[in-house]
């Protein structure tokens, strides 16, 4: 990846993750699929200003989905735990 601004595409605003970054710093990503781990540390670093510990990946699967008769499947897409050792990274601040 060249760009830095491709490799982070949103965070993951779910119960779970909300209760992580409270709870052990951990901020979770939706991130482009070919990214590794060196790429997303630097992304999150140069963007938000915070220093980076851990980064750890999972590739999430598509789910099957159905619409009347025709049967499909969601895309695959990567996901990234990325611990934080300074800073705070908060989205649900007004801006």
């Amino acid at each position: 990846m060249k760009n830095i601004y491709s490799v982070l595409k949103r965070p993951c605003l779910t119960e779970k993750a909300n209760l992580q970054q409270e709870v052990s710093g951990k901020v979770v990503f939706q991130v482009h699929p070919k990214a590794n781990k060196i790429e997303i540390k630097k992304a999150v670093e140069t963007m938000f200003n915070v220093k980076v510990d851990d980064v750890r990946t999972a590739k999430i699967h598509g789910k099957k989905k159905r619409v009347g008769k025709v049967v499909g499947f969601t895309g695959d897409w990567k996901k990234a735990y990325v611990t934080l050792s300074e800073g705070k990274i908060n989205f649900t601040d007004e801006l």
